[in-house]
């Protein structure tokens, strides 16, 4: 974080100040909600959780070497108590960045925000010192926290916004106003919670329509658009920033041609724009990292990243975030691709074709579970994954969980002819144990679900048979 002193944090919060014998005392370490975390000259910010209180934790924090406490009540040490923890954390969020002078970057959609957000943070890397966040911390306790760890050497900051609702993207915005705001699809993600695509694209406009509007001499605000999502391309008219859009469409100005997957399962393609084209082939797998790779590649380009260095940069980048497209190669051949962290309508079927393109001459199984928060659309979308994984001839769908898991084998087998396409199982330790037994050298086997289902164990069992990350693969 940028030097503040006790003074001007409680100024920028609003808070009081209690149990601190020298306020002009500054912060040097980061902001953490993890006492275990702490740094000499941390900040500990105490969240009152459901399993645990951040505030009977807050001596901890100071003996090793917090400087204060954000905190709801005084706890018996230095402390700058406020009303609400949250709010503050924010309110800190939006003084460091207006602080800062670095180019804001958020991006949003409902699905491939966290694989989009690695590859812009690795392409804006080659530019400047660059902040991103870790995993997908994408709410209003993540994004601050992300924000915080800026320093005065940060030139960009690139944010997730994540929205549960309408209102919560525009509250972000709010915290660490974006200058570049990139929206990446509007799909069935959280459909259940919203209640339909258009309630989830009127949560997703909101970036776009709180940029700053574009200025005469083609800076101020840019509006970063998916030409080849309807819901998305229509957001133009939603905002006052200078608006690109990208994609495979002809509208595009920032598109890919060509598009292909190699033997590997590996997306390549002619990155294309007004100043010039360039190939790229990438290390990740699966045609949908295209889009994400054209976000990305519109990003880079808006902050002055030459085509040719873009298209590197494209096919050199990796996996930054675990459970996403992770890629094993056991030794005796079986390869297993853990994309556990989570999962929805459009991310299963890119998974599933990633899989039908990788496994191309192989035994293939899609080991998959529930999708959740899809409401009412919930049996129709899970029964349409089942009938998916037949027509691209994967060769054994392992359903596991209840309701949905049967959905989705009851999908599979009204697809198939024999009925054996598919087998249903209660719970990961069947499913385990199942793959143990039947899985031979050189099949591919795929794991998806929500994160909830916790299926990271199946892919996990698998990999302990032996094996090592694919190259590129895995946190760098």
């Amino acid at each position: 974080m940028i030097p503040l002193t006790l003074a001007e944090v409680a100024q920028a919060v609003g808070g009081s100040a209690t149990d601190i014998p020298d306020l002009d005392v500054g912060i040097s370490g980061p902001v953490v909600m993890d006492s275990r975390k702490v740094e000499p000259g941390s900040l500990f910010v105490a969240f009152a959780g459901e399993n645990a209180d951040g505030h009977d934790f807050a001596a901890q924090a100071v003996a090793a070497g917090a400087v204060a406490v954000l905190a709801a009540r005084p706890v018996g040490v230095p402390a700058i108590v406020v009303d609400d923890v949250t709010t503050a954390l924010g309110a800190l969020a939006r003084t460091v960045v207006e602080r800062l002078g670095a180019t804001v970057v958020a991006l949003t959609g409902s699905s491939g925000k966290t694989s989009t957000k690695d590859l812009i943070a690795q392409l804006l890397e080659r530019l400047a010192p660059t902040v991103y966040p870790a995993g997908n911390l994408n709410n209003e306790i993540g994004l601050p926290l992300t924000a915080l760890r800026a320093d005065e050497s940060t030139r960009h900051l690139v944010l997730e916004m994540g929205a549960r609702g309408k209102g919560h993207i525009r509250y972000l915005t709010g915290l660490t106003p974006p200058r570049i705001g990139l929206v990446l699809n509007v799909g069935t993600a959280h459909i259940g919670e919203f209640g339909g695509r258009d309630a989830i694209a009127e949560a997703k406009g909101e970036l776009v329509e709180n940029l700053p509007p574009a200025d005469a001499e083609g800076g101020g605000g840019v509006a970063l658009l998916n030409a080849d999502d309807p819901l998305v391309a229509a957001m133009a008219s939603r905002t006052k920033a200078r608006v690109v859009l990208f994609g495979e469409s002809e509208r595009a100005e920032v598109r890919a041609l060509d598009v292909r997957l190699t033997a590997e399962g590996r997306p390549a393609f002619t990155l294309s724009t007004p100043q010039g084209s360039a190939q790229v082939t990438m290390r990740l797998y699966g045609e949908h990292h295209v889009s994400n790779a054209l976000a990305a590649a519109a990003v880079a380009r808006e902050l002055g990243m030459p085509v040719d260095e873009i298209a590197t940069a494209l096919s050199e980048a990796g996996a930054l975030s675990r459970w996403r497209m992770e890629v094993v190669e056991r030794a005796d051949g079986v390869t297993i691709v853990n994309d556990a962290y989570n999962a929805n309508p459009d991310s299963m079927r890119a998974a599933l074709r990633a899989l039908a393109a990788m496994g191309a001459g192989r035994r293939t199984w899609a080991v998959l579970g529930e999708m959740a928060e899809l409401g009412d659309e919930s049996l129709a979308e899970h029964d349409a994954v089942g009938r998916l994984a037949v027509r691209l001839n994967v060769t054994k769908l392992v359903a596991v969980g209840g309701r949905a898991a049967a959905w989705l084998d009851m999908g599979a087998k009204n697809e198939g002819s024999w009925g054996e396409e598919s087998v249903l199982v209660s719970d990961t330790d069947t499913a385990i144990d199942l793959l143990r037994a039947q899985v031979r050298p050189g099949d591919v086997v795929l794991v998806k679900a929500s994160r909830s289902v916790g299926l990271e164990r199946v892919a996990d069992a698998l990999i302990a048979g032996g094996g090592s990350l694919s190259e590129g693969e895995g946190a760098r």
